[in-house]
């Protein structure tokens, strides 16, 4: 029986992993928009199945874990077809959040966070175009990740956005955290650490009061580590208008991907996606062309942030991850829409700029947990994890 109604209905999917592979004896969870061969993939919908047939090869990300050792021990519930960031689903439920039971887990990697965070397995794969790993991360206290745009092989997993989606995973601790990286990425992790800590000043005045103060220790933690720190504003526009452009671009991006579908079949939704849906459906080609020279100011932001410093450093950005700890489970509808928007002020320069971000874990606020995030240049993952490693010794 899952207690925390983080699987997904009916018989459990177990995949054994190869022998003797670098992560043998590990065990992971696949949310349920990843392709796990001969099991179907059910997107969080009740339609979605009957118009997708079950796999017949496993996702790419699966497949390499599978050939590396690890075992896949179950599918995980999703927000419908990756259209959520609270982690609540209308149709399959919503799976506990272990680290504050009474509090939603974050979505739409929401079922992979609750099993993870209750110790069901080491780790567990999610995707995240709008932060649906890095806020389910920060909600349930473990280590997350938004690789490089592009970074990850996408092949066998449900499309939303395809500017922006990406694979990532969740862990309790940085070394099973890294070990996953290093297969995935196709690398080791690097040796020097990055030499200049940027800290995002406006994002961090925009989180609650309660939360930079949880945070201002990690912080501590982190300019010991790097060294050099200096305070810079990650959106000179505003992050409020980082937001609306990625808003615009991903919800234009999902009515494209999921118009024959609607079309066709005409499936049930929660009131929420629907809504996103129909929102998506009437962006016009000036709100797309204005969307798009955001994100190429936005991109060229990040690359003058983040920039190596000497060669063998770089910088890195710092940043709460969410705004807020978890909200409370239950809440009505009317109070939930400026809630995400607030959430997704902090997450949408991943979106727009493609840079990857990792949420480390270790604060509290009213015993719920809130994460620090640490974000590089493109196709700096390898430094990311070995931060995340040098910040669990320290």
């Amino acid at each position: 029986m899952d207690d925390l109604n983080a699987f997904v209905p009916g018989p459990r999917c177990t995949v054994q992993g190869a022998p003797g592979g670098t992560l043998s004896g590990l065990s992971f969870a696949v949310k349920d928009l990843i392709d796990v061969a001969a099991w179907p993939t059910g997107g969080g919908n009740p339609d979605w199945p009957r118009a997708h047939p079950v796999p017949g090869q496993h996702a790419w990300v699966v497949r390499t874990l599978l050939a590396a050792g690890a075992s896949v021990v179950g599918k995980t519930v999703t927000d419908e077809v990756s259209l959520g960031i609270l982690g609540e689903n209308a149709h399959d439920g919503t799976p506990v959040n272990p680290r504050a039971p009474d509090r939603v887990p974050g979505g739409s990697s929401s079922g992979s966070a609750s099993v993870v965070a209750a110790g069901l397995c080491d780790f567990a794969l999610g995707t995240d175009s709008g932060g649906s790993v890095r806020v389910p991360a920060s909600f349930c206290g473990l280590y997350g990740i938004r690789p490089t745009h592009g970074r990850i092989d996408f092949s066998g997993i449900t499309v939303q956005s395809p500017s922006a989606d990406t694979c990532g995973w969740l862990a309790r601790d940085a070394a099973t955290f890294a070990r996953v990286g290093e297969v995935l990425c196709g690398g080791t992790l690097p040796g020097p650490l990055p030499t200049r800590l940027l800290v995002a000043t406006d994002a961090w005045g925009f989180a609650d009061e309660a939360v930079q103060q949880a945070l201002a220790p990690m912080l501590e933690r982190l300019a010991r580590i790097i060294g050099e720190r200096r305070d810079v504003l990650l959106a000179p526009q505003g992050l409020s208008v980082w937001q609306r452009a990625q808003r615009v671009l991903q919800s234009s991006e999902s009515w494209q991907t999921f118009e024959p579908w609607l079309d066709e079949y005409n499936p049930r939704f929660a009131f929420s996606v629907a809504r996103n849906l129909v929102m998506g459906s009437m962006i016009t080609d000036a709100d797309r062309s204005a969307a798009a020279l955001m994100r190429a100011e936005a991109r060229a932001r990040l690359r003058h942030l983040l920039a190596d410093v000497t060669p063998t450093g770089g910088a890195i950005l710092c940043l709460p991850t969410t705004p807020f700890p978890a909200p409370r489970r239950g809440r009505p509808n009317s109070e939930l829409a400026f809630l995400r928007e607030r959430i997704s002020c902090l997450t949408s320069h991943g979106g727009l700029t493609g840079v990857p971000q990792v949420s480390l874990p270790g604060a509290t606020v009213e015993g719920a947990p809130v994460g620090l995030s640490i974000v590089g240049r493109q196709g700096s993952d390898l430094d990311l994890m070995a931060v995340a490693r040098a910040f669990e010794d320290a």
